[in-house]
């Protein structure tokens, strides 16, 4: 199944293997099929609330996250597009901030579909189209559309006017697609700039200065850069803002990990940076409290999978799965964080993943690595896993599931191990469903 979507509901599950027969089963970039499809079903795209465009290597769903909360609080309806989904696919449409109920999905599926013959429209490109067709027909105060892959030629592009664009953090991802180096990749995230939509990105290096002001002036829009137009840091336990219009003291994020500041004033730079829809100070405050994203440094609950495990165990989920995000990650357990231990490292990473650049940031940080697989997806070995285990005097243990390695790390007897799961979303989505902690 494309994106290893399945559903408990047999009217979702219906709709999802008709996408499966039609789907040329694999990512596919490019402009023509969405166009195609939207015209078919009346182009919704055209008919949405104000759109808050989001792309970036990490921590654009996040940057989603943030922007949600903050719009919210203001007592904003928001309809969210995000992806992939952890659990259930209904998670990557949010209807005025619910979660689209399993009727609504496999009646939109169902007209997209029914429509959809000779175009080979991919898994992708179905979902956004659906997404479209609900947000269209619901009324909101405004939209927070992500970015899939890249930006440019991403099914979300069909977007014509934005009220505002906003790139996250970049890095290398997706070679195989975007480009092998990071101008080819930071070109391909700033082509969602669209003409009198202001571009709102994060602090970049001096080289990808040319490949942002040239999307700015082809688009003949302003370019707002963290440290030019806008800065933030965090200063003693808060989150400093400032642009043109002042400054803003808020609290830190809950979303741990020292990066969310990045991810939190990103959104504030969006909303301050854009006039069509005004957000009150109070409510760019309790943004930060309110924002949640799962899979992303999330603490786990003692459910299910985790029983076994002492009542002390403190255990953490992440889906993050480049070198950025290792970094970021890894950055999260400082020597008092871990309390004089170091993690066992419960991981599985898709194959057409750098592995090492991901891994590299933990060195010294591990005392054991439990290789996993990413059930339904080409993954790395296990004798991968154990190669770096290997380099940095450690060892490694290859599980069938994640059930194996949570009784392995049980069967050690620590009063309180930390552990992180980390490498891979589709992981990540199989470890709250086996614990029982369901997106919402």
């Amino acid at each position: 199944m494309a994106d290893h979507a399945v559903s408990d509901d047999p009217g979702v599950q219906a709709q999802l293997d008709r996408l499966a027969t039609l789907s040329p089963g694999a990512d596919i970039l490019g402009l023509d099929r969405i166009t195609r499809l939207l015209d078919r079903i009346g182009n919704p795209h055209r008919a949405l609330p104000p759109i808050f465009h989001v792309a970036g290597t990490n921590g654009k769903g996040s940057t989603c996250a943030f922007l949600r909360a903050a719009l919210e609080a203001d007592g904003k309806t928001v309809h969210v597009f995000t992806s992939p989904h952890l659990v259930r696919f209904n998670e990557r449409i949010r209807i005025s901030g619910k979660l689209i109920t399993d009727e609504a999905l496999a009646q939109y599926l169902s007209r997209v579909l029914d429509v959809a013959e000779g175009i080979g429209a991919s898994f992708f490109e179905v979902t956004t189209a659906a997404a479209f067709l609900a947000f269209a027909e619901h009324p909101a105060d405004a939209c927070i559309i992500e970015v899939g892959l890249g930006g440019r030629l991403d099914a979300t592009n069909v977007i014509e006017k934005p009220v505002i664009c906003g790139i996250a953090q970049l890095g290398l991802d997706h070679q195989s697609f975007l480009g092998t180096t990071l101008k080819e990749i930071a070109a391909e995230k700033a082509g969602i700039a669209k003409p009198g939509a202001p571009l709102v990105t994060q602090r970049y290096s001096d080289s990808l200065f040319p490949v942002m002001l040239d999307a700015a002036a082809r688009n003949r829009t302003q370019w707002f850069a963290m440290g030019e137009s806008w800065d933030a840091a965090a200063y003693r336990d808060r989150l400093h803002y400032r642009d043109d219009l002042g400054h803003l003291d808020t609290p830190l994020p809950r979303l741990p990990g020292a990066h969310q500041v990045q991810n939190a004033a990103l959104a504030f730079a969006m909303l301050r940076h854009q006039n069509v829809i005004p957000v009150g100070e109070a409510a760019l405050k309790a943004a930060p409290l309110w924002a949640h994203w799962p899979a992303r440094l999330q603490r786990l609950d003692r459910g299910p999978l985790l029983e076994p495990l002492p009542e002390r165990t403190e255990a953490w989920l992440d889906g993050g799965h480049n070198a950025g995000a290792g970094e970021a990650i890894a950055a999260f357990f400082t020597p008092d964080r871990l309390e004089g231990q170091k993690l066992q490292l419960v991981i599985g990473m898709l194959s057409n993943k750098d592995l090492d650049a991901y891994l590299v940031p933990f060195a010294g940080r591990i005392a054991h690595i439990h290789a996993l697989p990413v059930p339904g997806h080409d993954h790395h070995p296990p004798e991968r896993f154990a190669a770096i285990a290997d380099l940095w005097g450690i060892s490694c243990t290859a599980h069938d599931n994640a059930e194996g390695a949570i009784a392995a790390i049980a069967a050690q007897a620590q009063p309180a191990p930390k552990l992180l799961i980390a490498g891979s979303l589709y992981l990540a989505g199989e470890i709250l469903r086996l614990n029982g902690q369901y997106p919402d």
